[in-house]
């Protein structure tokens, strides 16, 4: 007698439904941050005439402006791609940059990509404390004798 083992047509689907969940979680996620108006946009905007009402009402107003007052309106967009449990990874970044003068009428327009940054190391400006390296008793029973009343606002002489 012959033995066939075969699998039920709603077992090959349930099979084939598994394959291909577990092949979709392996493919790259890609996301999209941010705006930067198209080039065609930007040829409109003339250095020297337009002026930040004018560059909002052609381009929009942008997400982020700069740091100083009036200095400049910057457009970022990223592309991040995602694979799996592995760090994102940035694959494409774009910044324009309109800087203004003091009247507020637009003095350049600059373009940069990905390719035009660098790293930079951001030094944090952190004061050390010394309550690092004590415990909680060390720093309680070392107070004593540094306690004056005098120092007590609202404390009489």
């Amino acid at each position: 007698m012959k033995v066939v083992n075969r699998l039920k047509p709603a077992s090959k689907t349930l099979v084939f439904a598994a394959c291909l969940a577990v092949a979709g979680a392996c493919s790259p996620i890609v996301k999209n941050h941010g705006y930067v108006p198209p080039p065609e946009d930007l040829a409109k905007i003339k250095v020297g005439v337009d002026t930040r009402e004018s560059v909002e009402e052609t381009i929009g107003a942008p997400s982020s402006s700069g740091l100083v007052r009036d200095s400049g309106y910057y457009y970022v967009a990223s592309r991040i791609r995602t694979s799996g449990p592995r760090r994102p990874e940035v694959v494409a970044r774009e910044l324009v940059a309109i800087s203004f003068d003091q009247r507020g009428v637009v003095r350049n327009i600059e373009r940069f990509g990905l390719e035009d940054g660098y790293v930079i190391v951001l030094d944090r400006r952190v004061t050390d404390s010394n309550v690092e390296d004590k415990g909680f008793l060390r720093q309680l029973l070392g107070n004593i004798g540094n306690f004056n009343p005098a120092n007590i606002p609202g404390a009489s002489n």
